[in-house]
């Protein structure tokens, strides 16, 4: 199952923007777009956890589909330490909530080995270039529909 990833957000627990990446070359305008789908999508998420909380619930990390626009569908994951990370898919092919789950779990992957280097501070935004690297390898490995791979198309 083929999906597009369009954007990677990773918010902190006071709701900070700690990374935001479009995964396609972006105008200002478009990234503005993003941007607010991305804190609209943090609304979705304070509400997912409070109806999810209850007495002796365990907290699920993956929050699955958010909510659903126009273009994009909004994945959300929460870690341990209230890191959000925001999904937005391409609305264009039908997505199984294995495969976003899947690549939750990698982005947070990434996050944890990240932020574990001593020289890293909580919470600031992550500037890394292993970064951007790695998280390009994790998006390259589920390419939008219709994309071009080497010549050939998805």
């Amino acid at each position: 199952m083929k999906m597009g990833i369009i954007c990677v957000a990773f918010i902190g627990p006071q709701n900070n923007p700690i990374y935001l990446r479009s995964m396609d070359p972006a105008t200002d305008d478009q990234y503005l777009k993003l941007h607010y789908i991305v804190h609209c999508a943090l609304d979705a998420v304070e509400e997912k956890v409070l109806l999810k909380r209850g007495p002796g619930d365990s907290q699920d990390a993956y929050l699955g589909l958010l909510y659903p626009t126009e273009d994009y569908r909004v994945y959300g994951y929460l870690t341990n330490t209230h890191v959000k990370i925001i999904l937005l898919l391409d609305d264009e092919a039908p997505i199984k909530d294995e495969a976003v789950l899947r690549v939750l779990r990698r982005l947070h992957s990434l996050y944890v080995d990240t932020t574990s280097n001593p020289f890293h501070k909580f919470g600031l935004p992550i500037t890394s270039p292993r970064f951007d690297a790695q998280l390009e390898q994790i998006v390259a490995l589920y390419p939008r529909p219709g994309a071009s791979l080497g010549g050939f198309t998805t």
